[in-house]
């Protein structure tokens, strides 16, 4: 058998491995930036042409190479920070594998001028996929300039595989952000297509953070400084007030790396426990500082993946440094022993009526203990509190609707009893049997409250006695519901989901549960309708066709509103900004990362239009999902998301109740919310029957 074992070709190898360091324009940003910042620059300057596709170039004043170093740089595993194994485990500088330089120079044209501080003459070199093809002395300044041209030149599969411009430049932002913060000592600045997006002087974190953040976080910064002979933990957290519907302003750094972990992020989240609106999450810049031997940076290949020795330790250790600084900053809510703890009188014990008294064996029947119940509601009223005194209404206040009704029906309850059975059996319980007066008039007098003179009672009635009633006329049997017939779909529905008619009739009323669900009456059973789940339904479908149409109806602000991103945000608003102005959003530049609201979507209700746009941004940064979706569709669904959870809790008129129900079963696909979330429970008839052992 022949050999087929065979080393792979040198530029083949870089490639395979730039297929691991360089996945984007963003990945050589990283290293350059982290290799001039290893270098002991002082000024970093960093320059994009087209989001880095065409030009990605990084300028320092750091240390600089000579010759041999300049062509070393290039090739696989050389780098000057690693000698033995032991400095495998104390590495605390960025770039040390070695890969960076060699990576990019396999799927780009690079060139690279360098010059150390004590030479005369720098070195230019140039290299096109791994393969050196000039090198000269050049004249230089002190320091590295490298810019790497038309990435991916020579792999074009790569190449298509980028995303548009606007969401390659928000990924470049973020690394050039993550090193700026994790080196406030040194000055950096960006210039996309020959224009400066930022000039950040060396000064201290607090500056560095307001700078690149925006002068928004001005007043809203608390110092978190903690130190144990384990870890110590420094820099900002934001206040409780200044949380935001996007989690990007959230930073950790561990030996100035920057890192992801959300082990870490549930314990500030902890920490703020209490403190946080809804929905919302806090700003924090934090750096960890411990022994390098008690992290493995090798868990990723960009390093932003770490394992802790002891990750419960450095878990405490930071909500512990939190909840000190937000303590400290008068941010946390705390006791006040001078206040008075007693909020209301402790209410007596009292029975249904369908349980036995713990006390004794009586046992109350459920129709007269309803009697007694509106008995003592009527004739023996609670008192009212009013300021700090108790006062006693008369003993023949006037009867409230609800005490009427509750008689009343007790009344019509008697009618279908035998009253002398029910009298034997309340006496030899040792009940006292009520006689309890049909509150339908009562003596007039003054209401103390409000000065009205009210109606006199009719008297008294024995229990025996009951008034004369007009007979109730047979009320019309209800309509039966009938099948919703969707579009495309037969006149018979699923089993799954029993559909009813466009139009609530007075047999099919729409009642409301705790201001979160609707019941509908249907002819198999009842119907349990989430009102948030559905107004999403109705407002994606919504959404979605004004998109189609490109069309969409927008209500003009009285005063234009402007709104100032963080850049990462403001490169997401532009790169859905076609998507918002489908769906009603007006809005024009007005400054650095600022824009100017002018209208918003007809149908979304007032309220505050910088945490909607914050929200929609956090909802497309976070709502990819595992199956790629359409820009526009994400927006239709993020948007659907935001206004609907601003209604939640609302309570319903019938005729909104009624709205939504039959908007509902107006739409394509009823059952389910756009990310497949239940809108529609079906209880069926048996299902209720067997609550009861029916």
């Amino acid at each position: 058998m022949a050999d087929i074992i065979q080393l792979l070709p040198e530029y083949l190898a870089n490639q395979i491995a730039a297929g691991e360091v360089v996945q984007r324009p963003a990945s050589a940003v990283k290293e350059l930036l982290e290799n001039a910042v290893d270098a002991g620059a002082t000024q970093v300057q960093l320059i994009v042409k087209e989001a880095g596709k065409q030009l990605v170039q990084v300028v320092d004043n750091g240390a600089g190479m000579s010759p041999t170093d300049a062509r070393m740089s290039l090739e696989r595993h050389a780098t000057s920070k690693i000698r033995t194994t032991d400095d495998l485990f104390r590495i605390r500088t960025l770039g040390f594998r070695g890969e960076a330089l060699a990576s990019i120079a396999a799927v780009a044209q690079v060139e690279l001028r360098t010059k150390p501080r004590d030479q005369d003459t720098g070195t230019l070199l140039l290299v096109e996929g791994s393969r050196i093809t000039s090198q000269e002395p050049v004249a230089s300044a002190d320091g590295t300039s490298i810019s790497v041209k038309n990435l991916f030149f020579n792999v074009p599969a790569r190449r298509n595989f980028l995303k548009s411009n606007a969401v390659e430049m928000r990924h470049i932002l973020d690394e050039f952000q993550h090193v700026a913060l994790a080196n406030p000592q040194i000055g950096f600045s960006l210039f996309q297509n020959d224009l400066e997006v930022f000039n950040l002087p060396a000064g201290k974190l607090s500056q560095r953070i307001v700078s690149l953040l925006g002068n928004g976080y001005k007043e809203q910064l608390a110092q978190v400084e903690e130190e144990t002979p384990f870890l110590t933990v420094r820099g900002y957290i934001g206040k409780p007030e200044s949380a935001k519907k996007s989690r990007g302003d959230q930073f950790f750094f561990v030996n100035n790396r920057f890192i992801r972990s959300a082990y870490l992020n549930h314990a500030v989240l902890t920490a703020y426990e209490g403190l946080l609106p809804k929905d919302t999450h806090p700003f924090y810049v934090l750096f960890l500082e411990l022994d390098p031997k008690s992290i493995d940076i090798n868990v990723h290949p960009t390093k932003t993946e770490i394992k802790f020795e002891d990750e419960k330790t450095v878990y405490a250790i930071v909500r512990s440094a939190v909840k000190q600084s937000l303590g400290l900053h008068n941010m946390a809510p705390s006791l006040d022993f001078a206040g008075d703890v007693n909020f209301g009188a402790i209410q007596p014990l009292r029975l249904s009526g369908n349980e036995k008294n713990p006390f004794d064996d009586t046992h109350r029947p459920d129709a007269l203990a309803a009697a007694a119940r509106a008995a003592n509601n009527i004739v023996n009223p609670r008192p009212v509190r009013t300021g700090s005194a108790d006062f006693e209404r008369p003993l023949t206040p006037r009867p409230t609707e609800q005490a009427k009704r509750e008689l009343e029906d007790f009344y019509k309850s008697l009618s279908r009893v035998n009253l002398p059975d029910v009298e034997h059996e309340a006496t030899a319980a040792g009940v006292a049997v009520p006689k309890v007066p049909l509150p339908e008039t009562l003596p007039a007098h003054v209401d103390p409250e409000t000065g009205e003179v009210l109606a006199a009672p009719a008297p008294a009635l024995p229990l025996g006695q009951l008034p004369a009633e007009q007979p109730a006329a047979a009320p019309e049997p209800a309509p039966e519901a009938a099948p919703l017939v969707l579009p495309g779909t037969a006149a018979t529905a699923s089993p799954e989901l029993p559909l009813r008619e466009s139009s609530t009739g007075p047999g099919n009323k729409v009642l409301q549960l705790h201001q979160q669900f609707l019941l509908v009456p249907v002819k198999s059973g009842m119907m349990l309708i989430d009102q948030v789940a559905a107004r999403e339904r109705i407002l994606f479908e919504q959404y979605a066709q004004a998109l189609e149409r490109d069309v969409s109806a927008s209500q003009t602000l009285l005063f234009p509103r402007t709104i100032t991103f963080t850049p990462q945000d403001f490169a997401i608003l532009r790169e859905v900004e076609d998507a918002l102005r489908a769906l009603g959003f007006r809005f024009t530049d007005f400054g650095k990362h600022t824009i100017a609201v002018e209208g918003i979507p007809a149908d979304v209700p007032a309220r505050d239009e910088k945490e909607l746009l914050e929200g929609l941004i956090e909802q497309f940064r976070t709502g990819g999902g595992p199956v790629k979706l359409d820009r526009r569709e994400r927006m239709a669904r993020a948007l659907a998301r935001r206004v609907a959870t601003s209604a939640a809790g609302a309570r319903l008129s019938e005729r909104e109740m009624t709205t939504i129900v039959d908007k509902l079963f107006a739409c394509a696909v009823p059952n389910y919310t756009p990310d497949g979330r239940r809108t529609i429970v079906m209880l069926e008839l048996s299902q209720l029957q067997e609550l009861f052992g029916r």
